[in-house]
């Protein structure tokens, strides 16, 4: 059987999103039920879903998948206190394949704001033992902080949603940022192996090249691709070294506290298997574009 998959993306945040839905929609395992672009804060713009939205859309189009993929928005912003849903389209999206059969993985590559909406919208889909949540956020379990003043990215965008979700019960894999901070790549490598590959492939590395060069450092010639662990652990779950954690609150300055969660637990990743990681993907972004010119 497929594994369902809802991948929840703050697509213009960087230039890894973009990788890991790209990776999704061609796995053949994993039935795309949906994307929802995501906000992420206010620190680079004040219309960032809007922006996410755009990125997801050129994706589609440059895949030619704009007809064959729902898009439902997310929320646009963080959650303001721990009982007021931001409802949206990308909430509703995933109550309603929670209560479809068979497993269905949702996947977070931001903040965890609309799983936060969706779990106060309807309580009853923490139930669903065939619904996880895949995380790609937050510190490690072992005292490591994430080097921002704010704390890591992803949490600090909305600290609430994150301890709405861990406590609610629902099934969560998180892969922390040092875990996710491991999947580097060189410039030279995907001059290689993506960039020669079709339009989504030119794209795919374009994209990165400029945002380093905007962002970062217009002399570096790597990046991590730290979202796609996500689809990572959904093709096999043998991708990574889990441990299992009593959930712990975050404070307000998205840091770990010592408040333990009674009787519920997260499935932490401490190291993933990024060989297969890229080189799965880098096989299939190759393949994909072969396929589509023998067609032409």
């Amino acid at each position: 059987m497929r594994k369902r998959v809802i991948i929840d993306s703050d697509a213009k945040n960087e230039a890894d999103d973009q990788f890991a839905i790209v990776h999704a929609l061609l796995s053949p395992s994993l039935d795309v039920v949906g994307v929802i672009p995501a906000h992420f804060g206010t620190r680079r713009t004040t219309d960032s879903l809007a922006e996410s939205r755009e990125e997801v859309i050129r994706l589609l189009k440059l895949m030619d998948l704009e007809h064959e993929v729902t898009v439902a928005d997310g929320a646009p912003k963080a959650m303001t206190d721990d009982q007021t849903p931001v409802d949206s389209p990308g909430a509703r999206l995933i109550i309603q394949a929670a209560h479809q059969p068979g497993p269905l993985f949702v996947l977070f590559l931001g903040p965890l704001t609309d799983m936060a909406a969706a779990i106060l919208l309807d309580p009853t889909i923490v139930h669903n033992p065939e619904l996880t949540v895949v995380w790609i956020g937050g510190n490690p379990y072992d005292g490591v902080h994430g080097g921002e003043p704010s704390g890591e990215f992803n949490l600090s965008n909305d600290v609430i949603a994150a301890n709405v979700v861990l406590q609610s019960g629902v099934t969560v894999w998180q892969i922390p940022w040092t875990v996710y901070a491991m999947v580097n790549v060189g410039y030279a490598e995907l001059d290689e192996k993506v960039a020669p590959h079709g339009e989504i492939g030119a794209y795919l590395v374009r994209q990165l090249k400029e945002f380093n060069a905007a962002h970062v450092d217009p002399e570096i010639e790597h990046r991590s691709l730290g979202d796609s662990p996500a689809v990572g652990v959904v093709l096999t779950p043998q991708a990574a070294r889990w441990r299992h954690h009593p959930v712990r609150m975050f404070d307000e300055h998205a840091r770990m506290t010592s408040v333990v969660v009674e009787g519920r637990t997260v499935k932490v990743a401490d190291d993933i298997d990024v060989r297969f990681l890229l080189e799965d993907l880098f096989a299939k972004i190759k393949e994909h574009n072969s396929t589509r010119t023998a067609d032409s």
